[in-house]
């Protein structure tokens, strides 16, 4: 579980949130929704840890592993797609790294026991299917096989994105990040990801302006206007029945009480 607990947060002289106390479940797909400058992508930046809250606190259990798509698509210039992928498993890349060096050198008693504790990791993290499951992703995201042997900088900066996607796939995290995750993909690998993200058991938050994908994936809504953050159940659609049914209610009320005082 995600928790927000007094959460206040600035961008120059303008409040995105005012002291909001919410929270994330395990098992549901948020779609995080919001007008332009709300501050949509700036909380996912909160929850990855890489912005800082003026008030207030974000709490992720330390068990939990975090997937972030990040934007990064020159770090992994001089690797082969493959590579990039599975380099999305840290536990596992580091693990694999360590054994090829110590494989490469004398192997003392000492050497053997610490590579024994490597491949029990290499087997926890599902190391030996590793290159087959980086592959099925990469297809599912339209990149032929043909290519997974290629380096990075040979591919054009939307590609180099669906390989930065299937590598925070890969990750196997409990929470995944995403923000707009649909960019530059066609209609075939958005169908692909829609399937994959409904299949996901974790916490997903995802920003997204392809209302057909948030239809899609999501089970609930968090809206964030007027400096808070409102859950709502359901899809897009769901959400923006609800929204304008609560807006009606609430108009419908300050009339009433605007009446009553003018009597």
């Amino acid at each position: 579980m995600i928790l927000l607990e007094n959460l206040t947060k600035r961008f120059g002289p303008k409040i995105l949130f005012e002291n909001v106390s919410m929270q994330f479940d395990p098992g549901k797909r948020y779609g995080l929704t919001g007008a332009n400058g709300a501050g949509k992508s700036t909380l996912l930046k909160m929850l990855a840890g890489e912005e800082d809250s003026d008030t207030g606190s974000i709490s992720i259990p330390g068990s939990l592993r975090l997937g972030v798509l990040r934007q990064n698509h020159f770090e992994y210039e001089s690797e082969r797609l493959l590579d990039a992928v599975m380099m999305g498993n840290k536990a596992l890349w580091s693990a694999v790294a360590e054994k090829e060096k110590l494989l490469a050198g004398e192997v003392t008693d000492a050497i053997g026991v610490r590579l024994g504790e490597l491949e029990g990791t290499i087997a926890e993290e599902n190391g030996y299917a590793a290159e087959s499951d980086a592959a099925e992703l990469l297809v599912g995201l339209g990149l032929l096989t043909e290519t997974h042997e290629r380096k990075m900088s040979t591919l054009p900066s939307g590609y180099k994105l669906r390989v930065l996607l299937a590598q925070v796939l890969f990750s196997r995290p409990d929470v995944l990040l995403l923000d707009e995750p649909t960019n530059h993909l066609d209609l075939d690998s958005i169908r692909w990801l829609e399937a994959f993200l409904i299949g996901f058991r974790g916490t997903l938050v995802v920003v997204s302006h392809d209302r057909h994908f948030l239809n899609s994936v999501a089970t609930h809504v968090a809206d964030v206007d007027f400096r808070t953050i409102t859950i709502y159940t359901g899809n897009y659609a769901e959400f923006v029945g609800a929204k304008y049914e609560n807006q009606q209610r609430g108009e419908a009320t300050a009339q009433r009480s605007e009446e009553h005082t003018s009597e």
